[in-house]
């Protein structure tokens, strides 16, 4: 079995694991949407700051991923305009489209970056996440108020969910403790480190808890567009992004993996709150991240 989908293999068998679990009811329905907070607010954030904490990346590694993730959004952006130009969508359709074809799903992510590419990767596409989480919201919430029908949104309340979304915050405070060289305590390290190990498994089977495959029913034109968009042209434009900017090596790989990810469950919950399609939305977040078993491992062949 090629190492690639050795190491994607465990991301999808622990979703699919939730799933079960969630259906057969186990240990309870209130366990789950309990599970995803406590791993939301403290699994990923320990996690985040302990492997970012001891990560050694060259300063020039930061301004490439911020350059690189800024292209890469405003590329799907324009593509997504087109789309609308050719489909004309409603605006909370086309809300639930674009949802679905920019955003992505950290806990996938972060979770595939660690076991395909190991702690260097890891950090990497935790930093990559910090940049692009921050960005997601902007473009969004701009395009919740330009298309969705939505009274203007203000943005100091956009700001302050930025500023204290529990992944930005373990991020920043991980790059920190690296950038100092602080280190870690091994009382400290031996809170953190079961913490780290705990939040990959546990957040990849609260993803699988969350499937909605009710809602793929009837899954019409606008799931497929969004869902090619996302899972084969985004990582196509991001490759020739960075060769068109002489990026190689692991930056390159951490840019096809994020762009090829399936979209964030959180964008149900944008789409039910702002005027959305939110049906649409919950068959697409599903059906995205069941396609991408296929998908991903192609799209990082292109890569190895």
């Amino acid at each position: 079995m090629p190492v690639m989908v050795q190491a994607l293999v465990p991301v999808f068998v622990l979703i699919m694991l939730g799933h079960v679990l969630r259906r057969l009811d186990f240990p309870g329905a209130d366990f789950w949407p309990q599970a995803e907070r406590f791993t939301y607010y403290v699994l990923f954030p320990a996690m985040l700051v302990f492997k970012l904490g001891q990560a050694r990346l060259a300063p020039s590694a930061y301004g490439d991923i911020a350059f690189l993730i800024s292209m890469m959004l405003l590329a799907m952006t324009v593509a997504l305009m087109l789309a609308q130009k050719i489909w004309s969508w409603s605006g909370p359709v086309f809300s639930s489209v674009f949802q679905g074809a920019i955003r992505f799903n950290s806990y996938v992510g972060l979770a595939a970056g660690g076991m395909l590419l190991g702690d260097e990767g890891l950090s990497l596409t935790a930093i990559s996440v910090a940049v692009m989480v921050p960005l997601l919201n902007l473009l969004c919430i701009l395009m919740f108020s330009l298309v969705a029908g939505q009274d203007a949104i203000r943005l100091s309340q956009v700001l302050r969910a930025i500023a204290t979304n529990p992944l930005i915050v373990g991020s920043v405070v991980g790059v920190i403790w690296s950038y100092f060289k602080i280190g870690f305590h091994p009382l400290l390290a031996g809170i953190l480190e079961p913490l780290s190990n705990l939040a990959l498994p546990m957040g990849l089977m609260t993803v699988g808890a969350g499937l909605k495959l009710a809602a793929l029913r009837g899954a019409s034109g606008p799931f497929l567009v969004s869902s090619v968009l996302k899972l084969l042209v985004f990582p196509l434009i991001t490759l020739g992004l960075a060769t068109l900017m002489g990026l190689s090596g692991l930056l390159v790989q951490v840019a096809v993996l994020l762009a090829s990810l399936p979209t964030a469950t959180s964008a149900y919950i944008l789409a039910r709150q702002l005027g959305g399609d939110a049906p649409l939305m919950a068959g697409i977040i599903s059906g995205q991240t069941l396609l991408a078993m296929v998908s991903i491992p192609l799209m990082l062949s292109l890569l190895w």
